[in-house]
């Protein structure tokens, strides 16, 4: 009888554990799909760490600043001509982040901390250049577009 109960409670060890994966792979399902207002406040708190970090607004630079923040690219999409400079900033704390232009058969970026960045020159022909982060593009959906125009 003690087996009996002993492998009943693995049973139900076993359909808890299925069940508490199957949750854990739909609440990341739902961190991909983020509306337009939640991206929006990430992004204003990137924002924010970008100030209290450098002492001034990220479109004060001379060059389009991209923040890596909760697993969101801050803007989600820029448009630059033909020859600027596009530095990707990571303002978290604790997350690694990547830039990676992998359709356009590009080598990803080292992984950045927080703090660090890294800048690219879009020398590319004119058109749309989606890129991702390497370690969150297929959990998170941490993905974005840079529009290069003439």
């Amino acid at each position: 009888m003690f087996f009996d109960m002993l492998k009943n409670k693995t049973l139900v060890l076993s359909i808890a554990s299925v069940f508490a994966l199957l949750l854990l792979a739909d609440a990341r399902v739902a961190v991909a799909e983020i509306s337009d207002e939640q991206r929006a406040k990430i992004c204003a708190k990137a924002e924010k760490r970008y100030q209290k970090l450098f002492g001034k607004p990220s479109t004060s630079e001379a060059v389009t600043v991209v923040m890596m923040h909760k697993y969101t690219f801050c803007p989600i999409h820029v448009t630059v001509k033909q020859g600027t400079t596009v530095r990707f900033i990571n303002v978290d704390k604790r997350t690694s982040h990547s830039v990676w232009f992998k359709q356009a058969g590009k080598p990803e970026s080292e992984r950045l901390f927080g703090e660090e960045k890294v800048e690219i020159t879009f020398d590319m022909p004119v058109g749309d250049y989606p890129y991702l982060c390497g370690p969150h593009w297929k959990e998170d959906g941490m993905i974005g577009t840079v529009t290069v125009t003439p």
